[in-house]
Order: structure tokens, then C-alpha cells, then sequence
């Protein structure tokens, strides 16, 4: 499996890693600490080396407690740090209604890494993203404070969630950006319009919710029960039977690809973005030890360009309902 290389940073880290926000955070009730930890270790274990976190990844406990994401990863690395690639997110939080609040200020920024770094019980962040733009922010302003970060060896590298091109632009422009963590999967494709410019600008794409969450793995219907109020799956739009039935064409060629390949239907869809371009770094999410293995695998599965244009041609004679604000091919 050959590493891939964040932007023109000197990260180097395998064609899959994890998102960690399910251990504590929209995936029902936070995962128990030391099963927890145990869990994100033995991923390391099986060769995980790109760990994504976020400030804003919590939960409640069932004592009342809160579930800070960014502990659990910062205890799982304790002694293999210089091993690994911690990313974390800064400029989120959310309200009772589970809508965000923006904040990129500089004043923010600094309190905000300065939590992270102790939750994370270390020195620096490889990667600090702006995990949404904040609209009353200018990006040069973030950048500003970045590259003040990286000077004081706070952070390595920087990069933007959920961003446009033309704040990309203005943002590299002050300071370089390493990564966008983008949406991305077989039902989310409108911000491949982005590529050309990570080309461009030797930006790497991390692609978060590769697999629709969850949906692309076959596991999940509109029948099945979530896991209660603090599992935001269930109010996803591809699990509506209306969602389910558009995306029936898809499962259905997954499903016959699957078999073709031996492989399973999430290993093909990730194995579909890692093979489309060399910067596409996917960072699945999984509280399971065998699903974490299942998606580390998809990172040797080989297709080539013919196979996924074939899939691409395919879906671009598809239409979902899938969770991200768009409603469309």
C-alpha cells in the first residue's frame, strides 16, 4: 500500500485514514473511554496513520459526562505520536438544535488550539482545519493566523472543511493550504468542480462521509433502527424510503461490482475515489475492529481508469436525496 502525500507538506500517510467522530460524537451514544481507546489504537495497529478529530466532535455520556473526541484520540497515540498524522478542526460548535455556530476569529482560533493541543495531550497538530467558513471572517484573516500558528510550532500544516474555490484561493494566497476536507462519495459529487484546483494549488482532498454514512456499505435501510437522539443518521435523507428507492440503481451496481472484485460494496466505493485521482485520501468511520480492517483493505484494491469512468458514466444518469444540501447528480 503506498503512502499518499498531503499537499506539498511533508505528511505522508496511507490512501486511507480514519474519521474518529463516531467514537463520541452524531453516531448514537459516545463509545464507553477505554473501549474506545482500545479501538482507535488497534487501528493504528492494523496500519492507520491519518487520525481526523474535531473540537466539535462530543457527546453525552449515559452518567452525564462529556465525550471529547479529541481525548480519545490524543490517549489511543500516547507513545506511537511520531507515527501518526492527528488532524483536528477548529471554528464549530453546535446549538441545542444541533445547528452550527461559526466562529473563525482570531481570538477564537487561539483558544481553540491551545484546547485542542491539551485534549490531545501533545505539542502540535500536524493538520488544524477551519472546519466551516465562518461568513463574518475574511479567509485572508484565518490564513493570517495560521501561518502565526506555524511559526510557533503549534501546528504544521493548515487546511479548510467545506470549502469553496475562491476562499481556497484567498486563503493560499496568505498561507499555503495543505488539505481540504471536502464531502465526498459516489452520492456527493459536487465539489469535484474543486479538483483541478487542489491540482493546481497541490492541495490534497480529504474526503469525509466516502461512503453516504453508511449507506454505500449495503448495512443500512430505511428500516433500520438508529441509535437513539444522538445518532443523526436517522433524519438523513437516504434513509427516507423515498431516498432509498432513487439510490436502488446504485446499490445494485455496487452490489455487482462486489462480486466481480471480490471485495465488499464500501471497499468498491472507496476504492473508486482512492484510484480516481492520487491526492483523494477518504477517512471512513467505524466503531467496529472488522469494519476498520474492511476499509483499511479498500486501499489495495486496484481499479482501473476505464473501470471508473464506466462508474462515473453511470452515475451521472443517477439523481439522489443524500444528506449535505444537495439534492441532485
Amino acid at each position: 500500500m503506498e503512502k499518499r502525500r498531503l499537499g506539498n507538506s511533508d505528511l505522508y500517510v496511507n490512501p486511507v485514514g480514519l474519521g474518529c467522530m463516531g467514537f463520541s460524537h452524531a453516531s448514537g451514544d459516545p463509545t464507553e473511554k477505554d473501549l474506545a481507546v482500545r479501538t482507535l489504537r488497534e487501528a493504528a495497529d492494523m496500519g492507520y496513520d491519518f487520525f481526523d478529530t474535531a473540537e466539535a466532535y462530543t457527546g453525552v455520556n449515559p452518567d452525564g459526562k462529556i465525550s471529547y473526541n479529541e481525548e480519545l484520540v490524543g490517549e489511543a497515540v500516547k507513545g506511537i505520536r511520531d507515527k501518526v498524522v492527528i488532524a483536528t478542526k477548529m471554528g464549530v460548535s453546535h446549538n441545542p438544535d444541533r445547528s452550527l455556530k461559526l466562529d473563525s476569529s482570531p481570538e477564537t482560533i487561539r483558544k481553540s488550539v491551545e484546547g485542542s493541543l491539551k485534549k490531545l495531550g501533545t505539542d502540535y497538530i500536524d493538520l488544524y482545519y477551519q472546519h466551516r467558513i465562518d461568513p463574518k471572517v475574511e479567509p485572508e484573516t484565518v490564513a493570517e493566523t495560521m501561518a502565526q500558528l506555524i511559526k510557533e510550532g503549534k501546528i504544521r500544516y493548515w487546511g479548510i472543511s467545506e470549502t469553496t474555490e475562491e476562499y481556497l484561493r484567498r486563503a493560499n494566497a496568505i498561507c499555503p493550504v495543505t488539505a481540504i476536507e471536502n464531502r465526498y462519495s459516489m452520492m456527493a459529487r459536487w465539489h469535484e468542480t474543486i479538483f483541478p484546483v487542489c491540482e493546481e494549488l497541490h492541495v490534497a482532498y480529504v474526503a469525509f462521509s466516502p461512503m453516504a454514512n453508511g449507506f454505500l456499505t449495503g448495512k443500512y435501510t430505511p428500516d433500520t433502527k438508529f441509535e437513539g437522539s444522538q445518532d443523526y443518521r436517522a433524519d438523513m435523507p437516504q434513509y427516507t424510503k423515498e431516498g432509498y428507492a432513487k439510490a436502488k440503481d446504485l446499490l445494485e451496481m455496487l452490489t455487482k461490482m462486489a462480486e466481480e472484485k471480490h471485495a465488499t460494496m464500501g471497499q468498491l466505493s472507496l476504492a473508486w475515489m482512492i484510484n480516481k485521482k492520487p491526492y483523494i485520501i477518504p477517512i471512513p468511520g467505524s466503531r467496529k475492529p472488522e469494519r476498520l480492517r474492511e476499509n483499511f483493505e479498500a486501499g489495495n484494491i486496484i481499479l482501473t481508469k476505464e473501470e471508473i469512468a464506466a462508474v462515473d458514466a453511470k452515475l451521472d444518469t443517477m439523481s439522489f436525496d443524500v444528506f449535505g444540501g444537495h439534492s441532485a447528480k
